[in-house]
């Protein structure tokens, strides 16, 4: 039992990780990313600034970890289990769902808020980390990829389809809030824009059998 607990208890340079990341977060909101030295958030972390750059190289890398961070949160939120008695629309209505809910959390929408702030004369450097967040692939984009192969989606770009369905879903739940346009959306919100949404995109997508 001893041994099991030393193989999952974290190292301290996890820790000193953690550290940082909790302090930039707290950092962030209270002074603002232009506002906020990585000598501050040393000093917040108590840790050396040196391991501040051990872990992160630059201010920019520390805010696009904070909000990719959170984005990984979507990658796995179900799990395939539950997926398989559901029919494709149930399926799909279920992951946008998870997805819509952590992209209009309060703690997704600060985060955010402080990115756009930060990068707000630095369209390029958004442009570019933004691409690199793209990469990674979600738990969705594995989804529309499998049903391509069994041929349940007639989809030719995979990557336009992809980026097509989470334009959808961010132009009703991410944009409208981080721009104030638009109060926090309930759970019956969250639930209708995943059905709408899942509708919609199979309609265009979906193969009629």
């Amino acid at each position: 039992m001893k041994e099991k607990n030393s193989v999952m208890k974290k190292t301290r340079s996890e820790l000193k990780r953690e550290a940082i990341l909790l302090a930039a977060k707290d950092a962030f909101r209270q002074f603002g990313a232009q506002s906020t030295s990585m000598d501050k958030i040393a000093a917040l972390a108590q840790v050396s600034k040196r391991t501040v750059y051990n872990h992160f190289s630059s201010k920019e890398v520390l805010i696009m970890t904070l909000l990719a961070d959170l984005w990984g949160a979507t990658e796995n939120l179900v799990e395939p289990e539950q997926l398989d008695p559901l029919s494709m629309e149930q399926q799909l209505e279920q992951l946008l769902y998870s997805e819509i809910d952590v992209l209009s959390s309060d703690e997704y929408l600060d985060l955010a808020r402080v990115v756009l702030g930060y990068y707000l004369y630095r369209p390029d450097e958004l442009m570019l980390q933004s691409e690199q967040m793209a990469k990674k692939e979600s738990q969705i984009l594995s989804w529309i990829k499998y049903h391509v192969e069994q041929k349940n989606l007639d989809i030719q770009d995979i990557e336009l389809a992809n980026g097509q369905l989470h334009s959808l879903v961010k132009g009703g739940c991410f944009w409208p809030q981080v721009m104030g346009r638009k109060t926090i959306l309930t759970q019956h919100d969250k639930q209708y824009l995943a059905k709408q949404n899942a509708q919609f995109f199979l309609a265009h997508y979906g193969c009629k059998k």
